[in-house]
């Protein structure tokens, strides 16, 4: 087993209280990490942390890029500090909602400021590139030092030129990555591509600054990897060869669940990896996604575990999931590559939903956690693995997650059957709020990771969903009010720590 018996909470950084209408990583990721430290846990879980677009419903799991971080979290205050842009600029704030996010609002505040901070930056460095000096040579270095910052930078660049297409509607030239369109198109948006890897830079840097004070508060980062990349992203356009494409570098298969009793399947869209082709080169371009991500995160959530053994592969003419096929993942030879690559790598295996021997025998070798969440159990079956008092050492257990409702929105909607039996088990008899009992009862599991929400430790109901899968309009936007996180909250979690975990 690759962790300590230990305890966290998942609160996505969008989610954050702050001024400017969103999480960001400045004083409100402060004041959280401060708050997680009076909770004594030791973990901070937060979903992808690249750019999110509104074609896709903000979704952080259908960047356009799985590299690169979200300048809408750039802490705008740190940019004041570093003289880029001047405290009076940020005002007046506009009347932004506290406990969601507009996503559009923010953008029509913020770009324009990371813009400005970035003609700034530029102007200063031609004027007098001895005052600039350091900065000027961090950003070179940060440039030669992630390649991906430059190719997710003309991706941006030539998306923005074209807003109507998708790459792959691109001219053939660009589509295909001829050497020679390419040269024409850095030159043509040289200023644009160095914006965005302003852009990029600086959330390097704020974000490693962030990390390290999290570090000094005892809590370690979980970061999230969605198995599947968008197929409008910088991933597919910059490395065809790490995807299933046809000679036009369009997609030939994409990817999917297969149907099932009771639902048809789904055909998700994204391109399929090109596993073969991609063990000739020992997982490159894996190993340089995990790279990035250990530059992000502590430890690892991999989403859709079951991928990485088997996948449903489905044409991409083809609508109906059913024409799919099952095709091998990697499974172990992919794994090995990481352990010699940064030894032993700390995973946890999202394995929810799929019953697969060959899975669990791969997360069994490596030592990588699977996940239990209550909400998935019947509650009138003997012994059912997702109760929490039958989850095993080997599991993180979740009281709920960013795709599921809340704990209090779920026992809302539990029928009268259901609900009496999550008291029998629960031996609850309406002594205590319900989101605590859950709390209490993941926390005393035998997982050796407990894990909870905000928005559970609030005990808060459906209304404050983070996202509902199937859906596009309202997720991702649900906020906290920097007052809610009180040391009377902090001060039951650590309670509850130490009698359980610690």
């Amino acid at each position: 087993m690759r962790f300590d018996r230990s305890d966290g909470v998942f609160c996505h950084v969008t989610s954050l209280p702050g001024p400017h209408g969103i999480g960001d990583l400045g004083d409100g990721a402060a004041a959280f990490l401060s708050f997680l430290g009076d909770c004594g846990v030791d973990y901070w879980q937060v979903c992808p942390l690249g750019p999110t677009i509104g074609a896709a419903g903000e979704s952080p799991y259908q960047s356009p890029s799985a590299f690169a971080g979200n300048p809408l979290l750039i802490d705008l205050e740190g940019l004041v500090d570093d003289g880029w842009l001047e405290a009076d600029e940020l005002e007046p704030v506009p009347d932004f909602p506290t406990d969601r996010v507009d996503y559009e609002a923010v953008r029509e505040y913020k770009l324009p400021l990371l813009r400005t901070a970035f003609d700034r930056f530029e102007s200063e460095r031609a004027e007098d590139a001895a005052a600039t000096g350091d900065a000027a040579a961090a950003f070179d270095a940060f440039r030669e030092r992630e390649p991906w910052a430059g190719e997710y930078a003309l991706f941006r660049a030539l998306s923005a030129a074209r807003p109507e297409d998708t790459w792959i509607e691109w001219p053939e030239p660009l589509r295909t990555r001829e050497p020679d369109a390419l040269a024409a198109a850095r030159e043509e948006h040289a200023e644009t591509i160095r914006y965005h890897e302003f852009c990029q830079w600086t959330f390097d840097r704020q974000w490693a600054a962030l990390r390290d004070r999290a570090a000094e508060a005892g809590v370690e980062i979980v970061g999230d990897v969605p198995i599947y990349v968008a197929l409008d992203s910088a991933d597919v356009w910059a490395n065809p060869e790490a995807f299933r494409l046809d000679e036009g570098n369009r997609p030939a298969a994409v990817a999917g669940v297969p149907p099932n009793a009771g639902d048809d399947g789904q055909r998700w869209g994204n391109p399929v990896y090109d596993w073969e082709r991609l063990a000739e080169n020992d997982y490159g371009w894996w190993m340089e996604r995990f790279r990035r991500l250990f530059d992000l995160a502590d430890v690892a959530r991999l989403d859709h575990f079951l991928g990485f053994v088997r996948y449903w592969a489905i044409p991409a003419d083809a609508d109906d999931p059913a024409a799919g096929e099952w095709r091998d993942g990697p499974g172990r030879a992919l794994f090995e590559a990481v352990e010699r690559e940064f030894g032993e790598a700390p995973f946890i295996a999202e394995d929810l939903g799929f019953e697969d021997a060959r899975m669990d025998d791969l997360m069994a070798d490596f030592g990588f956690p699977g996940m239990r969440v209550p909400q998935y159990a019947n509650w009138t079956e003997a012994g059912n693995p997702y109760q929490p008092m039958h989850y095993p050492e080997r599991v993180v257990g979740y009281t709920s997650t960013h795709d599921t409702d809340t704990w209090v929105g779920y026992y809302e909607d539990l029928d009268p059957e259901q609900r009496d039996a999550l008291h029998y088990n629960l031996g609850y008899g309406g002594d205590r709020p319900i989101e605590w009992a859950i709390i209490d009862e993941v926390w005393s599991s035998e997982a050796i990771l407990a894990m909870t929400t905000v928005q559970d430790l609030l005990g808060l109901g459906s209304e404050a969903r983070f996202n509902e899968p199937g859906t596009v309009d309202g997720n991702w936007e649900w906020r906290v009010e920097r007052d809610a996180l009180s040391d009377d909250l902090a001060g039951r979690l650590r309670e509850l720590g130490e009698f359980h975990v610690r």
